[in-house]
């Protein structure tokens, strides 16, 4: 299995190279990262897995996005008004991975627009390698909006929140 720290490293590693993908197995476990046109593709499979928090792809398996799909997917008006407000803080992704708004399905979201938070607040969990990570605001203030849909894949360095600084 590969640990977060290594998958981070790797990426930095490809990014800053000349080639243009890298696959390593390793315990049954495959990492494929791929850079075409310069942007980021990165697919992660494991034996397939039922998994009780949110759906899968077929057969168990999660799905590869490329990067050009997921933000073709987003439309482009979403949020144009308050990214184009320099004094929000965007609150980003630290890795590849799921974006959950709550703890468990049906609990209250972590915070929801107007929500105020402190730099230790949790807003939301970003699932990768089925490691639950607590993403914290890390300033203090007030969420303007949320980014992204419940459930939705992340990439690194992705807004996820915009956040009005006290």
């Amino acid at each position: 299995m590969f640990k977060l720290s290594e998958i981070k490293e790797l990426i930095k590693l490809v990014d800053q190279s000349s080639l243009q993908e890298l696959e390593i197995e390793n315990e049954g476990a495959r990492l494929l990262i791929r850079k075409p046109n310069k942007t980021e593709s990165v697919l992660v499979t494991t034996a397939p897995v039922q998994h009780s928090y949110a759906p899968v792809g077929q057969a168990g398996v999660p799905q590869h996005v490329p990067a050009a799909a997921l933000e073709a997917s987003v439309p482009a008006n979403i949020g144009n008004a308050k990214q184009e407000d320099s004094s929000l803080h965007k609150i980003v992704s630290p890795m590849v991975g799921t974006f959950y708004q709550q703890s468990s399905p049906g609990a209250a979201p972590f915070v929801s627009v107007g929500s105020k938070v402190g730099d230790k607040t949790v807003v939301c969990i970003v699932e990768a390698m089925k490691l639950m990570n607590e993403i914290e605001a890390e300033i203090k203030g007030e969420i303007v909006e949320v980014l992204v849909e419940n459930g939705q894949l992340v990439e690194y360095g992705q807004p996820l929140f915009l956040v009005r600084p006290e």
